[in-house]
């Protein structure tokens, strides 16, 4: 049995805060429940499975949305940032200091996925000789899980081969109970053998889906390396709520910083610029104040655009993204939701994206055309959906190729869509989490079924 989640978004707190621990007891508890059915074979008997593995498809952990880089500024001798060259002394340590807070942090989550590694950690019922489970067996059967940890754009400095990084893979690994070593967190399932076998096995191409996506993947310089969506989180995202604090420390009331934090967790993420318009208008309480915070978010979006990493990529890119990314984040009074989608659709043109939906990517995909592949199952978007793709073979007996996204465990707050309908009023922002997982089945696994996709949201 083989199990898929993604976009987890582990963070260190200092930025928005992850999903709550009582999903991954949730989670554990529908792992178990999972593995008793999947022991239900395609002749109606009962034979416990012999094994899961589970991969998690990217973005797990995520040192990105940590204000921990800020400490150092452009010009400072030693100025890291995620996406300058890790190779530059302080590198490893900043990002071994962010992964430790990340583990800190959510300690009681990775310790429940950790604890599933255990022999006999998880267990069914065992078979008796009728075939039916024998539920009131005090011997149940030990059901061993493996873990495999691919990367995604948030965490890709955990694909980085230097060998000054093993030491923080090592630390990952020894916090969820990975089955990586300690040199390989791959990025494509190829690097590393045991993916590829999974793959082949069940007949699903695995990837994060950032590859797609021009944004938060370079597809000149390949994955080791930063993009525009790193520096955009960095130095806007992160970085509002600690320039606010800094300058403003006790003029501000109760609530605004919270709220201001919270814009990580925005989506679309070009919508944060009325998020901050939002939070704004409720907790300012003077317009001087609303003023004076309208200022700041306006100057930390200008010392983006005017970033050195940022600049360059304006003059390597062929269309206007920066120019049209000017007018997404910057708080104007004639900026409406109507603006912001339409800018959002644009880039996402531009960068090669398409719609939120990445089944027209899937359809390309090699494996696909060459009807080696039945499942492409691609992570990053959040956007959880099955879409099928093709059907082969005989008309009575066909064989379907499926694209899957794996969703995200994340916590949101979704521009309301009667946002598109309001005319100088604030906007509104729903939060939610959401929760989504993948299970794929071999042999007469399951009753003979090939796969479910179980997702779920809650407030």
């Amino acid at each position: 049995m083989l199990i898929i989640a993604s976009d987890i978004h582990l963070t260190d707190g200092t930025c928005a805060k992850s999903i709550s621990p009582s999903a991954f007891h949730l989670f554990a508890d529908r792992l178990r429940e999972t593995a008793y059915q999947a022991s239900w074979r395609k002749d109606n008997l009962y034979r416990p499975v012999d094994g899961i593995d589970l991969v998690l498809l990217g973005d797990i952990l995520d040192p990105l949305h940590s204000t921990r880089w800020l400490d150092t500024q452009p010009g400072d001798a030693n100025y890291i940032r995620p996406w300058v060259d890790p190779t530059k002394a302080g590198y490893d340590s900043k990002l071994r200091e962010v992964t430790h807070a990340i583990i800190d942090a959510n300690a009681e989550g990775l310790d429940v996925i950790k604890k599933l590694t255990q022999p006999g950690a998880l267990t069914i019922p065992p078979a008796k000789r009728n075939g039916k489970p024998a539920l009131k067996s005090r011997t149940p059967v030990a059901v061993p899980v493996r873990i495999y940890y691919t990367i995604g754009n948030h965490d890709w400095y955990y694909h980085l081969p230097d060998q000054r990084f093993d030491g923080i893979r090592q630390n990952i690994i020894d916090a969820l109970g990975l089955n990586n070593p300690a040199d390989i967190f791959p990025y494509e399932m190829d690097e590393y053998e045991p993916l590829k076998d999974l793959g082949a096995r069940y007949k699903v191409l695995m990837r994060h889906g950032d590859y797609y996506d021009h944004f938060n993947f370079n597809p000149e310089k390949g994955r080791d390396f930063g993009t525009l969506g790193d520096v955009f989180a960095m130095e806007v995202l992160n970085r509002f709520p600690v320039e606010v604090q800094k300058r403003l420390g006790n003029q501000l009331p109760d609530g605004i910083l919270d709220g201001l934090r919270r814009i990580v967790n925005v989506r679309p993420v070009l919508a944060t610029s009325l998020w901050i318009e939002s939070q704004i208008e409720e907790h300012a309480g003077s317009p001087a104040l609303e003023a004076e915070l309208k200022q700041i978010w306006n100057q930390v979006c200008d010392e983006f655009l005017d970033n050195d990493f940022v600049r360059q990529a304006h003059k390597a890119l062929k269309f206007d993204t920066v120019d049209a990314l000017k007018v997404a984040i910057k708080i104007a009074d004639r900026t409406s939701f109507t603006t912001i989608n339409e800018l959002v659709n644009w880039l996402r043109d531009k960068m090669g994206s398409g719609e939120i939906s990445f089944a027209a990517h899937a359809l390309n995909e090699q494996a696909v055309q060459k009807e080696q592949a039945r499942f492409v199952v691609y992570g990053h978007t959040h956007f959880h959906e099955v879409v099928p793709l093709d059907a082969y073979g005989y008309l009575s007996d066909p064989e379907s190729q499926i694209y899957i996204n794996s969703g995200t465990w994340h916590s949101y707050y979704a521009i309301a869509a009667k946002n598109h309908l309001k005319i100088h009023q604030p906007d509104e922002f729903v939060p939610y989490q959401s929760m989504t997982y993948l299970a794929f089945y071999k042999d007469d696994e399951r009753g003979g079924r090939s796969f479910e996709a179980w997702s779920g949201t809650f407030a």
